[in-house]
């Protein structure tokens, strides 16, 4: 059974500021649409014309803390999650704190007095977004955070007491001497053979920029998430020449590991298309839930979503099988509403 603190997550903490806008909007700010990218200069004066002139939103994000945020829900068990980020000491990292607490996540942040909490445009058109990203404070995180005891316990100590699953995405790229902290933790992890490491893509111009990082992270990782564009641009960066999702999922889980405790399996979603699993040297796909045009709200934090409703029966050691389908119904949940948001209670059986 699941269980106080069975999954942390440690990531980007975006403060969303989501609104639906028109062709006009994305033309004047150079935006295409499904794009997800971080801000450039051009980009700044977007998010002052957001929430002045639109109706806007304001929802605690970053992947991972959706998928955190969303994999309590389904729990539905008190701290069965935590997370870990930076902040600025500011009215929306205020508003971050308030949202998470409510959430039920137990929130570890660290908050930094010289930068503004980082904040995400969600631009809405039709039901699809585009997300760009400020990432300010969230790119202040300090490794003496993760070192103190409080914080250390959630992830390394913890784990001598029992079976802890860590989610992470590639915004902890800031920490000194390039994951010299983050590659102690792992060591640890995978010496104790019984904990599970998860990691998501991210985004495109994560596989793309970021190479170095991944390839020094993922001997670690057990499970491998993302989507089609980001799996095409993983399989680009890296020479594979193919576009063929079914056959990166599988040269993602066959790359190297350092801990054979657990077989690597790689989990790519296609909007709409079926999810395609590799492991073991084999594809599987999953067909998802299906939802009429009518009912599309906004697809912003679909991926985190499946992430999360995946997390919250795999910690329960749920099969595969049980594990996308939560995920498919997460998903399918949050793209029927306003930002990656959820109705008191989930239904999932």
């Amino acid at each position: 059974m699941a269980s106080e603190g069975i999954l942390l997550g440690m990531g980007n903490p975006l403060l969303d500021i989501s609104a639906v806008v028109d062709d006009e909007f994305l033309q004047k700010y150079n935006i295409k649409l499904n794009d997800a990218i971080l801000a450039e200069e051009h980009h700044l004066p977007m998010y002052d014309e957001l929430a002045s002139k639109h109706n806007v939103e304001y929802i605690a994000g970053g992947a991972t803390q959706n998928s955190i945020r969303v994999a309590q829900w389904m729990l539905q068990i008190p701290g069965a999650t935590s997370y870990m980020g930076c902040i600025g000491k500011d009215k929306f990292g205020e508003e971050m704190k308030k949202n998470v607490k409510e959430a039920g996540v137990n929130a570890h942040y660290y908050e930094d007095e010289t930068a503004p909490t980082g904040t995400c445009a969600v631009c809405v058109v039709g039901g699809e977004r585009s997300l760009i990203a400020n990432l300010s404070a969230a790119n202040c995180y300090k490794s003496d955070h993760l070192k103190r005891p409080e914080n250390w316990k959630l992830g390394a100590t913890r784990l001598r007491k029992h079976s802890t699953s860590i989610l992470l995405d590639f915004s902890l790229r800031f920490l000194p001497n390039p994951y010299s902290l983050l590659l102690s933790m792992l060591l640890q992890i995978t010496r104790q053979g019984v904990q599970v490491f998860l990691m998501n893509l991210s985004a495109p111009f994560i596989c793309e920029f970021f190479r170095d990082a991944q390839d020094k992270v993922f001997p670690y990782v057990d499970y491998i998430f993302g989507n089609e564009t980001e799996a095409r641009t993983f399989s680009r960066v890296r020479g594979w020449e193919t576009d063929n999702v079914e056959e990166i999922a599988l040269k993602i889980s066959a790359l190297p590991k350092a801990s054979g405790t657990h077989k690597r399996i790689a989990v790519i979603t296609q909007g709409s298309d079926p999810v395609v699993v590799a492991e073991d040297g084999k594809v599987r796909l999953f067909p998802v839930i299906l939802l009429p045009k009518e009912k599309l709200v906004d697809t912003n934090g679909a991926g985190d979503a499946f992430v999360g409703g995946f997390l919250s029966q795999m910690v329960k050691q749920k099969s595969i099988d049980d594990c996308i389908r939560a995920g498919s119904y997460a998903a399918n949940v949050i793209i029927q509403r306003s930002g990656c948001t959820y109705p008191e209670k989930p239904d999932f059986k």
